[in-house]
């Protein structure tokens, strides 16, 4: 680079585009000529400039590293489209005509497949462990005018992070995530395989059996296991431990507390780490819900949350000292409750996440809590004196967008908080109870989602349309796709 110097790498983000319109704080500034000083005194050869779109998945551009200092004074410009698709990228809005069909004020931004700005947040820079000539960091879409979009996940959940600091409260959550590693027999990259999505890799299995927390079944996994918990550390994603999970192949991360926004970006960069790590290895990883493979088993994310006092740091969640549970824990738990069902599209996106609601399976397939039961969807971990006290929320597929995830969490606890709801006795048969069911199908979640009036007044019209439309497209694809027990059972018989 041509500048080296800390305080020239500051004068030219200072003078830039984005902190002449009031996009970059001093803070940021501060934060941005630091990481370009130090990048400017090492190899780093690439860095990837991405954002998480709608689905949780990232989206980005790669420069050379001489490059980063201008992202930082301009910004990095991407097609909006990048925000209209669906899970097989398909843009559903109709974005060649004169209203794509997006309600809000700057809804010509849209339009014309024109571009957006991605605004760099230099906290999320990271170098790569097993790419270590490239680094990651982390934009939020931002309207050309840089303008914030009502859909933007990382913006959204800072908002809703705000909205829990007026009350002075913060949340801690821990994360809980299961996913499988397979190996790879076929990458199908033939011609015809280039579909849209694409044709997933042909696989088998890298541990054999049902295999639950099974020490051998662990050494078997070893080195992949390894290779990706290293990746954590140095990424300082805080990783806590790697278990053996009940299905084949099938295994858990489990991370220390953290702040939502920092999770919510270190489930990122752990799932995108987890599917390239894997892939460097002949390795297929995937975080779907429900693989329709022989003798698999679900996978879900669990979210720990404690609820903290910002002016003492107390822990909310801690019991009273006669054991009952404190006021702060029976309204997060009575919110938590009452918005479920629509939450649904926040918490389980897919149309696969629906086929884990299965009662005996560790899944939850009603909306109750129980005290460290497993088969509830809200599992009470608080004992009085107990430091730890938090809930677990078991509803959520590993498949989701983690900003919007955590969102529809703090809006739905603090709603449960302002509103002094109280929580209801928790269930001993979780899977016996008169208790109301989650929603059976995507499509009902979508419909449950639209016609919310918690969500449309929390979150606004324009964006409760916007995700019901992404998936209610999803759901008309999968609805007209002519299955393989369809075909069975029609066939031959007429």
């Amino acid at each position: 680079m041509g500048c080296d110097d800390l305080n020239e790498f500051k004068e030219q983000i200072e003078n830039g585009a984005l902190a002449r319109v009031g996009l970059l704080d001093a803070t940021t500034i501060g934060a941005a000529s630091a990481l370009l000083k130090r990048v400017a005194d090492s190899d780093l050869e690439t860095v990837r400039v991405l954002f998480a779109d709608q689905h949780g998945i990232l989206r980005g551009k790669t420069i050379v590293a001489d490059a980063l200092p201008s992202i930082f004074t301009s910004g990095l410009a991407a097609p909006s489209t990048l925000l209209l698709k669906d899970t097989s990228h398909r843009t559903v809005f109709p974005i060649w005509s004169e209203n794509p069909g997006i309600d809000c004020d700057s809804a010509g931004n849209m339009a014309g497949a024109g571009d957006i700005l991605m605004l760099p947040d230099p906290a999320t820079f990271r170098i790569l462990p097993w790419s270590p000539h490239s680094a990651w960091i982390f934009c939020d879409p931002r309207f050309k005018s840089g303008a914030v979009m009502p859909f933007s996940p990382r913006d959204m959940l800072k908002s809703a992070i705000t909205k829990l600091a007026a009350r002075n409260l913060d949340l801690m959550v821990g994360l809980e995530v299961e996913f499988h590693v397979f190996e790879r027999t076929d990458q199908m990259l033939e011609h015809a395989n280039a579909t849209m999505p694409g044709q997933p890799a042909q696989t088998r299995n890298l541990t054999p059996g049902y295999q639950f927390l099974t020490e051998d079944r662990y050494a078997q996994a070893e080195p992949i296991l390894d290779a990706l918990r290293r990746s954590c550390q140095a990424m300082n994603i805080p990783v806590r431990s790697m278990e053996i999970e009940m299905g084949p192949s099938q295994f858990e991360f489990t991370f220390d507390p953290a702040d939502p926004l920092t999770h919510a970006d270190n489930m990122m960069m752990f799932r995108a780490m987890v599917k390239e790590v894997c892939a460097a290895r002949g390795l297929h990883a995937t975080f779907m819900c429900r693989p329709n493979l022989e003798n698999t088993a679900a996978s879900g994310w669990h979210l720990h949350q404690s609820l903290i006092d910002r002016k003492t740091g107390h822990n909310l969640m801690i019991p009273n000292a006669d054991g009952t549970i404190s006021d702060e824990a029976s309204g997060w738990i009575a919110g938590l409750l009452a918005y479920a069902s629509e939450s649904c599209l926040l918490t389980t996106p897919t149309i696969n996440g629906y086929k884990r609601y299965r009662p005996h399976q560790l899944a939850p397939d009603r909306i109750q809590w129980g005290r460290d039961n497993r088969g509830a969807m809200i599992r009470g971990l608080m004992a009085a004196g107990d430091p730890a006290s938090r809930v677990e929320n078991r509803v959520a597929e590993t498949a989701a967008n983690p900003y919007y995830f955590f969102t529809s969490q703090i809006l739905s606890g603090l709603d449960g908080l302002t509103s002094s709801l109280s929580a209801p006795d928790p269930v001993e048969n979780p899977y016996e109870t008169d208790a109301p069911y989650l929603p059976d199908s995507l499509l009902r979640a979508i419909q449950l989602f639209d016609r919310s009036k918690f969500y449309r007044t929390a979150l606004g019209d324009t964006f409760v349309d916007y995700l019901t439309t992404i998936r209610q497209a999803e759901w008309n694809r999968y609805h007209l796709t002519v299955s393989e027990w369809e075909q069975a059972e029609y066939f031959g018989l007429y």
